[in-house]
């Protein structure tokens, strides 16, 4: 009998042990990808200690995009005609409880997408859609799929090159129509079509067509004369702008996090909320300046921030719908010249707001709860492109 209870003993100790967590500590970690105005190369910076991870050589001079998931950041190189994907080296899984962090060193995928003038990178649910201007087509793709280094690709092809967009939707995609008389200008509207490569309905009319967003479960188009709303139920509809708006339009488009809305350009020298759920749907925000760049902050869903060619950084209240705090940051940043001449460009790092100085060499640091400057962090050549990946979570 003794026997038999310390065997049950031992069996029990055993099972205890085989159930129990594995000791786990909470870890976090941001990473700023930066790439440079002139050189052809992305530097990765480690947000904790300000270093530099790894300079990572591409083709050209890029533009940079994160995954919606942060595990891949997209450098989009229109003068390489060439997108490289690079691997950020953080990852979140989901525990329902709480949720786990793995931290690896980032790297240089060895995934390419090849074709004439890359231009728009989208992203939904992990359904990646690039456009390439030069041939009027987009490339559609799975980030999963991506990162094991075996994409499986979709093309979908419009009637002529443009200066287009393609949001992938389940098994649709929505893809911009080129203006057959002027391709040239701008699409006249959104075209779906299904996996089989037929077109779904009509045309979507969006003259002008410039600009894209998801927030939550909407995705936006912005158009000549309002917004082409869509949940991903089949449903597209225009949302036009209010009468009571100065004349003007949308450009460019960022999706609010945590809150459900967009923000968009609207003229030289204002920025617009734009609620598609609500009776108010537009909201104008006059800026003392010219703008630069704007984003929204992932962290704190309640601010936004605006930089404007006087150097000064603006936080919003979305909620309020004004700005309520600015810093001035760098040297006045004129908006007149080409558009694609160095001028900074921001990012929310966890508790970091990041603002690219690209011809003082610098990146600047500012608090995110106190809106306070910090240190500054020099970065060689022309520091341009920002893309912030990170969080906190559990490492076993």
């Amino acid at each position: 009998m003794k026997h038999l209870l310390a065997t049950a003993s031992a069996l029990a100790m055993l099972i205890g042990l085989a159930t129990a967590p594995a000791s786990s500590e909470e870890k976090t970690a941001w990473r700023l990808f930066v790439s440079d105005h002139a050189a052809s190369v992305v530097h990765a910076l480690d947000m904790e200690t300000g270093k530099t991870i790894e300079t990572f050589d591409v083709k050209a001079p890029t533009s940079l995009y994160r995954s919606d998931s942060g595990r891949s950041i997209f450098a989009v190189q229109g003068k390489g005609d060439v997108i490289s994907v690079l691997s950020s080296g953080i990852a979140f899984g989901d525990h329902g409880d709480h949720g786990d962090i793995k931290v690896e060193a980032p790297k240089l995928l060895d995934v390419a997408f090849e074709g004439k003038k890359p231009s728009h990178f989208v992203d939904h649910d992990g359904d990646i859609a690039l456009f390439f201007d030069g041939e009027g087509k987009a490339r559609v793709t799975r980030e999963a799929d991506i990162l094991d280094g075996k994409p499986a690709i979709r093309e979908v092809v419009t009637d002529a090159p443009h200066h287009g967009v393609a949001i992938a939707l389940g098994d649709d995609v929505l893809i911009s129509e080129p203006n057959t008389d002027k391709p040239d200008e701008l699409p006249t509207g959104i075209r779906v079509v299904d996996r089989a490569g037929a077109t779904v309905g009509d045309i979507h009319a969006c003259p002008d067509l410039h600009g894209e967003a998801s927030s939550g479960n909407l995705v936006a188009i912005a158009c000549a004369e309002g917004l082409l709303i869509t949940s991903g139920d089949g449903k597209i509809e225009l949302l036009p702008y209010d009468k009571a708006l100065p004349a003007g339009k949308s450009t460019t488009l960022v999706g609010g996090r945590g809150l459900q809305y967009f923000l968009g350009n609207y003229g030289p020298s204002a920025v617009v909320l734009i609620d598609p759920k609500s009776e108010d749907a537009f909201r104008l925000i006059e800026l003392p300046t010219r703008r630069v760049h704007f984003t929204v902050d992932p962290v704190r869903a309640k601010f936004a921030y605006v930089f404007t060619e006087d150097g000064q950084l603006h936080r919003i209240d979305v909620v309020a719908g004004k700005i309520d705090a600015s810093l001035k940051l760098t040297e006045p940043y004129s908006m007149d010249g080409h558009w694609s001449e160095p001028r900074p460009r921001i990012a929310v790092a966890g508790s970091r707001i990041v603002v690219s100085d690209p011809l003082k060499s610098v990146l600047h640091i500012v608090d995110a709860e106190s809106f306070k400057q910090g240190d500054d962090i020099a970065l060689e050549g022309k520091p341009f492109n920002l893309v912030a990946v990170g969080g906190s979570g559990e490492t076993h």
